[in-house]
């Protein structure tokens, strides 16, 4: 299942060793990404983070760095694609289970999703790689696209 996360990632919005202050900062840098790329529209990035906002994406597993799956509605989508960033040192999402809480956040994947059918496989591919406690580990290690291609097939 990992080596279809890797196959789903957009190879042009992935960023390794991001230094960032909030989680909108990395948001907003992972759809500024897309968008450059033609995969979503001008609205995007305000709709994640608006959405981030009520419906938090932080993936709390018990770790000093944790993992966010930030996305919004398809409207806002022109075609499907998965921005990454490993961030040097994790920031504050507002916990998906407790949005009193947050988690500090290490790994954010930002989903385009173009089809609300595809979100739950998407997801899916996502929460499965993540149980991996070696995964998660190398994601943090990862410098290159080649370290993420043997860490995720």
């Amino acid at each position: 299942m990992a080596n279809s996360l890797f196959h789903s990632l957009t190879p042009d919005a992935v960023f390794l060793g991001v230094e960032a202050k909030t989680n909108e900062e990395v948001i907003r840098l992972l759809a500024g990404r897309l968008h450059q790329l033609g995969y979503v529209k001008d609205s995007y990035a305000d709709a994640v983070v608006k959405r981030e906002q009520s419906m938090p994406t932080g993936l709390p597993l018990e770790r000093d760095d944790n993992v966010a799956v930030p996305h919004t509605d398809p409207e806002h989508v022109l075609k499907a694609a998965i921005a990454m960033a490993t961030l040097r040192n994790p920031v504050d999402f507002a916990n998906m289970e407790d949005p009193d809480e947050t988690v500090p956040v290490g790994t954010v994947f930002l989903l385009a999703i173009d089809d609300k059918d595809k979100q739950i496989e998407t997801l899916q591919s996502i929460m499965s790689a993540i149980q991996s406690t070696e995964i998660l580990d190398g994601l943090k290690l990862a410098q290159t696209s080649d370290d993420l291609k043997k860490l995720l097939s």
